[in-house]
């Protein structure tokens, strides 16, 4: 019987051991005014309420296996471009906060990508994942991609970046309109660092997306 429970046990710690990621993940999530938006953009509500019911159903279970932190840019600050807000770095069963932290948002501001990124990546302290979600472009004049040339140079970090409902500077009738542009400037930081640049347009494909950037890969 102890013999049992001996080979038990090590089974248990070795699938335990599998589901384990052993690097931490950083979360920086869109608060911007353009989440909030709809109307003539091909959108038929605001992406903050679709990107609620994603967060809601993957992060529970990735939140069981990854210690995981949470940016949010956009709102509060001084100004447009200032509200940068660390609301925790990489903390165990962060289901709760996170999806508490996005349901409470009320995006508005601007889009700090680059600003963004680099607070997450001095939150990691260099090492780890960091998932960007985001639904455009740079607009407070940062340059994710010399950001990413300057993590890949310096750093052991992963960023990988989800575009949701990614749309170009402005909606337009004429044929050479560049609205549906569906790829965001930070694919740069993606591409620079070794990691996925996924666009997403639906719920499913956000889970979907989150699942895969922070989701623990199997360990053999």
């Amino acid at each position: 019987m102890f013999r049992l429970a001996f080979y038990f046990c090590l089974i248990t710690s070795a699938a335990a051991a599998q589901n384990h990621c052993p690097k931490d993940a950083m979360i920086v999530f869109d608060g911007s005014g353009s989440m909030a938006e709809m109307g003539f953009n091909n959108i038929s509500e605001p992406r903050i309420f679709e990107a609620r019911r994603a967060i809601k159903r993957a992060v529970p279970d990735i939140a069981q296996t990854r210690r995981l932190g949470l940016i949010v840019y956009g709102p509060g600050g001084e100004n447009n471009c200032t509200g940068l807000d660390l609301r925790f770095p990489p903390t165990t069963d962060a289901a709760g906060p996170i999806i508490m932290a996005i349901e409470r948002l009320q995006p508005a501001g601007e889009t700090a990508i680059a600003d963004a990124v680099s607070l997450a990546a001095k939150t990691l302290n260099g090492k780890g994942t960091i998932v960007l979600v985001t639904d455009g472009k740079e607009t407070c004049g940062g340059a994710p991609c010399q950001v990413a040339a300057e993590l890949a140079a310096t750093t052991d970090l992963t960023v990988h970046v989800i575009g949701f409902k990614v749309r170009g500077d402005r909606f337009s009738w004429a044929e050479d309109s560049d609205y549906d542009q569906k790829i965001s400037v930070a694919q740069c930081l993606s591409e620079r660092t070794g990691g996925y640049y996924v666009g997403t347009e639906t719920v499913d494909e956000l889970v979907s997306a989150l699942q895969r950037t922070l989701g623990c890969p199997l360990l053999f």
